[in-house]
């Protein structure tokens, strides 16, 4: 597309001139970026939710489904390292584009699918269109946003990723139910065109820079994170072989020599390992790759409970997710106006706590039995934590973030919450096999497991499997809640006064 057909928002040259920019036109491209944004998230928990329906209209095993939803996160972490720095390089309104375009394409795609490997291999494309966009909104925010106004739109940035983990099974169950679990790839497409055509509109075009690829390093964090998966993943099929072990092993290997290549490449390193020396920026991604984890693992166990153990429609199981969402979505917009007053340790320390009780309280109350408002409570208190944790995150790891490396930045961050959430489908899949197994059922393609209510004498050991495999999330976040908690104050409160009023400098 021409320039001359980019609409009046857009900015060439350096990033001055960009801040330089109308304070409307700056809200609208954070707009348009966040509908993308919003979409490509939703895709990561949406299909959670249709999981059943998929097993039996392809006849597949859990693991195979599970993989429906990891092929989708793999394909979305493994190249966000290079897609920050082609954004850099190339543009990130023009790359953003060629992301949307992609990953519209390959919705089509999946919702025209036929086998359950046909389905996969199109989740790789989408997830690739995802990791082509995910940076780029994260980088144009950080250069169109001076420092003191920075943390709102990041706050809001912040707030979408939660409330799109939280509306994918919402969505998902009214669509499976209502159309079929195709439509969950179907509705992308009329949401990627409008999304494509506001992007064009008030996306700004900013400065690029010349950047070299590491290609040593891009050949060996892909391979480390497919031998990692992988072998997760596929473990409790392979009944944990000395095999898979070795893949597992290897991967983690691969990881750690990319680490250090990383540390002794002269040229242009694919992760600048100098980002790391921002404490709060090595915290807030600490700290998203434990919820990246947590998120997007238990809304498997949550919706199979929900709807092999209680016999709830998938919209059903999904309006069970209502409370989470509301209170995620209403307390979003004010936790992104605390962001930039209130230290980051306090907003986001009590998130991580919230959530962690909360999920533990969850695995608590799924029996077979339970009252329903028993297990409203708990999900609603997740939503609220949920609300107070995305913001503060997503603020705190770009206030020190210089703006000619706000592409290295975010795809860094996205990577590190991407790598969590295909952790957290991996080892929630290979968990819920585990514990099935170990409860005395077979995770496979029995006729028990492909029924839409599990037998009376099923349901009870299901259900305490589904409730045990919540706990290696709370296990996790705790590490996150470790790390927030060491946050120091960002720059952009340093003229705070100690009781978090903003001092006249810092006021938008």
């Amino acid at each position: 597309m021409s320039d001359s057909s980019r609409g009046d928002t857009t900015v060439r040259g350096s990033d001055a001139a960009a801040s330089e920019m109308p304070e409307s036109a700056r809200w609208a491209a954070l707009g348009a970026l966040c509908l993308g944004f919003f979409m490509i998230l939703v895709d990561s928990t949406i299909v959670a939710v249709a999981n059943p329906a998929i097993m039996r209209t392809f006849g597949a095993e859990i693991n195979a489904v599970v993989w429906v939803t990891s092929a989708y996160l793999l394909a979305y972490a493994v190249p966000l390292l290079v897609t920050g720095r082609l954004g850099d390089r190339f543009g990130q309104r023009r790359v953003y584009l060629v992301g949307l375009v992609l990953f519209t394409i390959a919705s089509l795609w999946c919702g025209m699918s036929s086998t359950i490997e046909m389905l996969i291999v199109a989740r790789v494309f989408q997830g690739f269109g995802a990791a082509l966009m995910s940076p780029q909104t994260m980088a144009v925010v950080t250069r169109i946003f001076p420092r003191e106004r920075r943390g709102v739109a990041m706050g809001l940035w912040g707030a979408v990723a939660g409330v799109a983990t939280l509306v994918g099974p919402l969505a998902g169950g009214v669509l499976v139910d209502g159309l079929g679990w195709e439509w969950i790839f179907f509705v992308n497409v009329p949401v990627g065109v409008i999304g494509f055509a506001l992007a064009v509109k008030y996306v700004p075009v900013l400065s690029t820079n010349p950047h070299r690829f590491d290609m040593l390093g891009m050949l060996l964090s892909g391979a480390g994170m497919f031998c990692l998966v992988f072998g997760i993943q596929e473990g409790n099929s392979f009944q944990w072989t000395t095999r898979v072990w070795v893949l597992i092993v290897t991967g983690a290997a691969l990881l750690g020599v990319f680490v250090v290549q990383q540390a002794r490449t002269r040229g242009e390193p694919l992760v600048p390992l100098s980002l790391f020396r921002d404490r709060n920026f090595g915290l807030a991604n600490i700290g998203i790759a434990t919820m990246g984890f947590a998120i997007t693992g238990v809304m498997l166990p949550i919706m199979f409970y929900a709807q092999s153990v209680r016999g709830l429609s998938p919209t059903g199981a999904a309006m069970l997710m209502v409370p989470m969402a509301v209170f995620s979505g209403a307390l979003a917009p004010v936790v992104g106006r605390l962001v930039d007053r209130i230290h980051p340790r306090v907003i986001a320390g009590t998130g991580f706590t919230l959530l962690i009780v909360g999920l533990g309280w969850l695995a608590l109350v799924m029996t077979p039995d339970t009252e329903v408002w028993q297990l409203l409570l708990p999900i609603a208190l997740i939503g609220i934590a949920n609300a107070g944790i995305w913001s503060p995150l997503s603020a705190t790891a770009t206030d020190r973030l210089a703006l000619n490396r706000a592409g290295a930045g975010s795809g860094v961050y996205n990577t590190m919450r991407q790598v969590g959430a295909v952790l957290g489908s991996a080892a929630l899949g290979a968990m819920m096999a585990t514990r099935l197994s170990a409860n005395g059922i077979t995770a496979g393609g029995s006729s028990e497991m492909d029924a839409t209510v599990l037998p009376d004498a099923l349901r009870a050991p299901f259900a305490a499997a589904m409730a045990e495999s919540l706990w290696l999330p709370v296990a996790v976040l705790t590490i996150g809640l470790v790390a927030v908690l060491a946050f120091e104050r960002p720059a952009s409160q340093e003229g705070l006064r100690s009781t978090g009023v903003r001092s006249p400098a810092s006021t938008a």
